[in-house]
């Protein structure tokens, strides 16, 4: 980025110029973040960083609800043809840009063209998607190759997602990301100013036209109720802490788990959880070695587990995990307990029982981990115990992450290996779902599931289709989570609105002090 401050014109109604080096006035909210984003530009940019400040400036056509439904944002409705291939969007009217020009058609197939080339998860959607459309002032035609259920979720999700611009600034645009004077969108707040190193500015945008119902996560209503909301690198940790409590900043993101219980403690703070929990996969060589097609000796792994251990030595304060066998969380569209009977047995004498009737003799079952993961190391440590009083040779391979993705891609080279995830839309998107994915698991009973799931667009038919999934990634286990892990932020008491979890990333409409 060129080391200059950007400012943006005060170009909307009633808009005024924020000047650089102005005092905070209350009006003002202050996040202290853990540094300085690559980009705003959501289209090719996928930093959780980018995000949390981007989205109160650009909207998609949807966004999630509290249970990560995906709702209305800038559409304000939809028409599927009976064969899945057809989906006519109607747009909200009244929808103003941060220049002063109306929201239409024309821009939202411009925006989602430019996404689909170029994008950081467009191709998720435009690999399925044969042409976009203007087929009204307000009303956008997309023509999908065939049916393809997740196309919501992916226009809901703004993280390297759809946001939508003015046409002029996508004329051009291409696979580098937008400067910071073209960042028009038409969130409630709108580009002020990028001083490197010192912080990014948003101010109330007076022309919001805001969705209409009550706030539910994302969707809703959406109120600025701050003069500006200023995003304040503080690569230390300490610094963020202790800045929050002396009142220098009103919100701090990514504090360590080890100050938890001090912090929670503390009337003078507010702790907040991320709503997204990363989960950890232990991923099992469908390709390869003793554990490629022995489901039953797979099965008799899962059953020597008991993932709670593992979780208090890894992570800590119970408050920062959940031995959660759902592969997505409680109070989740998603969240099902199908299978999840299974997640966490700890039974040494049945795995050991179950061992020796698919065929196990003692062979080394080579079990690959990164220490640049802390985290994964110390689970890794408790499973091998584990698996060792069950009867398991287990041979723990340790390397650094860099040499442990270059080895995962070689069958021959290991038999489990320990990654994460974090958060995503729609279940499609989880890796094992990927048949390519290292693990490589592919059967007939997945395939038929995942064709069926990815052809629905009913929500409650893909639910009750994905719960078939997840008991069937129980009983042929490709890979086994280890459980639910958060991470929190800190907020001042006098910040009212924040509620008690974030959704993904912290948002500051309907927020005061």
């Amino acid at each position: 980025m060129n080391p200059r401050t950007y400012l943006k014109p005060a170009i909307a109604a009633g808009a005024f110029t924020v000047l650089a080096g102005m005092a905070c006035a209350d009006g003002t909210l202050r996040y202290a973040t853990v540094g300085e984003p690559p980009s705003l530009d959501q289209h090719v940019v996928t930093s959780d960083l980018a995000t949390t400040i981007a989205h109160h400036m650009f909207e998609g056509l949807y966004t999630f609800n509290a249970a990560n439904a995906p709702v209305g944002l800038l559409a304000s409705g939809e028409a599927i043809s009976d064969d899945g291939r057809t989906i006519v969007i109607s747009l909200r009217e009244g929808v103003m840009f941060h220049d002063g020009q109306e929201m239409t058609a024309s821009d939202v197939v411009a925006s989602l063209r430019r996404w689909g080339a170029h994008g950081s998860r467009g191709g998720l959607l435009f690999d399925n998607v044969d042409s976009v459309e203007a087929t009204g002032a307000h009303e956008v035609t997309i023509s999908l190759s065939g049916p393809f259920g997740p196309w919501m979720n992916l226009l809901a999700f703004i993280n390297g997602g759809p946001a939508i611009h003015p046409a002029s600034v996508m004329e051009g645009a291409g696979k580098e990301p937008i400067a910071p004077e073209n960042y028009i969108g038409t969130g409630p707040y709108r580009f002020g100013e990028w001083e490197p190193n010192r912080h990014v500015e948003l101010v109330r945008f007076d022309g919001y036209a805001s969705p209409e119902g009550a706030a539910d996560g994302y969707g809703g209503a959406r109120v600025a109720e701050f003069d500006a909301l200023r995003f304040i690198p503080v690569p230390d940790v300490g610094t963020r802490v202790s800045g929050l409590k002396a009142g220098d900043y009103d919100y701090a993101e990514s504090i360590p788990g080890d100050l938890y219980g001090t912090l929670e403690a503390d009337p003078s703070v507010v702790t907040i959880l991320n709503g997204g929990p990363i989960f950890g996969l232990v991923f099992m060589n469908s390709r390869s070695g003793p554990l490629s097609e022995n489901f039953a000796l797979r099965r008799a792994i899962q059953t020597a587990l008991d993932k709670t251990p593992a979780l208090q030595v890894a992570i800590g304060p119970e408050g920062l995990w959940r031995a959660n066998g759902s592969f997505l969380p409680e109070g989740n569209v998603w969240y099902t307990d199908a299978g999840a009977g299974n997640f966490s047995m700890g039974d040494a004498d049945k795995a050991r029982s179950m061992a020796e009737d698919a065929g196990y003799g003692g062979a080394p079952i080579k079990f690959m981990v990164s220490t640049n993961y802390p985290f994964h190391y110390d689970t890794a440590i408790v499973y091998t115990r584990q698996l060792a009083e069950a009867g398991f040779n287990v041979d723990l391979q340790v390397y650094d992450w860099a040499t442990l993705i270059e080895k995962r891609a070689q069958p021959d080279q290991w038999d489990l290996f320990f990654t994460h995830h974090g958060f995503v839309p729609d279940p499609i998107l989880i890796s094992v779902m990927n048949d390519n994915y290292p693990g490589w698991w592919s059967t007939d009973e997945k395939a038929a599931l995942k064709a069926a799931f990815t052809a629905s667009s009913d929500p409650s038919e893909r639910q009750a289709i994905w719960s078939d999934i997840q008991a069937l990634i129980y009983e042929q286990v490709p890979t086994m989570k280890t459980g639910d892990i958060y991470t929190y932020n800190i907020a001042s008491p006098d910040l009212v609105g924040l509620g008690e979890a974030t959704l993904i990333w912290p948002h500051f409409w309907n927020v005061s002090k």
